[in-house]
């Protein structure tokens, strides 16, 4: 008996430390492997196999699983250069989900919502540091740009509103608004545009759930949203700056320069709409995405855009749909918006819908112009999120009839 306690207590340890350590960790590129692999051992020694089915039965779960497997088919039809190969295979970090949330219960449920607290915290410091001291946008010290840091605190803003919508205490709900604020204040002044236009969105999407039947509550609401982004657009020199940059960038593409971060994205887009429309079923294959635009640009449209590589290193189309399309064609496309509604179905079987919309219109938004799903850090922090809610909605449920 001593023994097999023993053993209890050391395994439980271990997997408390894999929670904990991915909830630090995530944030360095470099600790991601080593992160999850820790996770995914913690995960089968708690007996995770043996529980896969019952994790399965999340439609969440069942979509990231499904993407992944598609990606993998994918290879058979793909010439698969190396050069193609770091991007596509961030999309199997998605997969975290699975033992993340296999392993979560509530005796470890607090120590893991503490941690990723912690973390973001820790984070949010180091990046506010970064803006105030060294006047240096995103966190180069964790190998985040401004868009990822942007990315994590329009994250942070739909996570408090989201809460917010559902606590009932009135203190609560105030600390939550007061934190989305100042947030969204300190993602102004980074230079993510359309992460912030998918903020804006996501708050407004959700005020019009949350009050949909109450019409002075939701003006209310919309034109406290609207005042609050005039206020801090005004007071930040970089959304002024950025504002700036889209009248220049239009003035190149009237020039016929594609070399700006607007003329970039629409050259992307242009190609690989068309590379899709020329192999729309099953694209090119797992991993040709970013080679099938360097070896197209050449010729497309008498090579007006062979130049553009020196310009920015080809990486990724800036487009979740296009990115997964030119690899997988429709098929691939499928999977993604199965996973968008899968999202959605696993928080709202919680009574989590208004949480839930405004996630994925974050989400979706955010996708548009950015290749959303392969950010190292959000995705995952959103993950973790929803991992958590899941889990915490019935727990506070059981409390709650337990107090009654």
């Amino acid at each position: 008996m001593l023994v097999m306690h023993a053993d209890y207590k050391w395994r439980e340890a271990l997997i408390r430390f894999a929670l904990i350590f991915m909830c630090f960790a995530f944030w360095r590129g470099g600790l991601q492997v080593i992160a999850f692999s820790l996770l995914v051992l913690a995960w089968v020694l708690d007996g995770g196999i043996d529980r896969f089915k019952q994790v399965l039965r999340e439609p969440l779960a069942q979509a990231i699983l499904l993407l992944c497997i598609v990606l993998l088919v994918g290879l058979s039809w793909s010439e698969y250069s190396l050069q193609g190969r770091i991007k596509w295979l961030k999309y199997f970090f998605l997969l975290l989900f699975i033992p993340f949330y296999s392993l979560l219960n509530p005796a470890r449920l607090p120590w893991v919502l503490g941690s990723l607290l912690a973390s973001y915290g820790a984070v949010l410091g180091l990046g506010i540091y970064q803006w105030q001291a060294l006047d240096v946008q995103g966190i180069p010290a964790l190998g985040m740009s401004y868009l990822s840091f942007s990315a994590i605190l329009g994250a942070g803003v739909v996570v408090s509103i989201g809460m917010a919508c559902t606590v009932r205490v009135a203190w609560a709900r105030g600390m939550l608004w007061l934190l989305a604020g100042a947030l969204l204040f300190i993602q102004f002044h980074q230079g993510g545009r359309v992460l912030l236009l998918a903020t804006l969105a996501a708050l407004l999407l959700m005020a019009l759930l949350r009050h949909s039947l109450d019409t002075r509550k939701l003006i209310a609401m919309v034109v406290s949203v609207l005042v609050a982004a005039v206020v801090f657009a005004y007071s930040s020199p970089v959304f002024k700056e950025r504002f700036m940059l889209i009248k220049q960038d239009i003035a190149l593409l009237q020039q016929g320069n594609f070399s700006s971060s607007m003329g970039y994205r629409l050259a992307m887009w242009d190609v690989g709409l068309h590379g899709i429309a020329e192999r729309p079923l099953l694209g090119y294959g797992t991993g040709m995405a970013q080679v099938y635009f360097d070896r197209t640009i050449q010729t497309y449209k008498g090579g007006i855009y062979r130049e553009l590589p020196n310009f920015q290193e080809t990486s990724h189309f800036h487009n979740d749909w296009i990115e997964i399309g030119m690899h997988t064609g429709i098929l691939g496309m499928s999977c993604l918006g199965f996973l968008y509604w899968a999202w959605y179905q696993s928080l709202r079987r919680r009574q989590l819908q208004i949480f839930a919309a405004g996630m994925l219109c974050y989400i979706f938004i955010a996708g548009l112009t950015d290749t959303f799903l392969v950010f190292s850090k959000a995705p995952l922090l959103l993950l973790m999120i929803t991992a958590i809610a899941l889990h915490w909605q019935p727990l506070n449920q059981q409390n709650h009839h337990k107090a009654g």
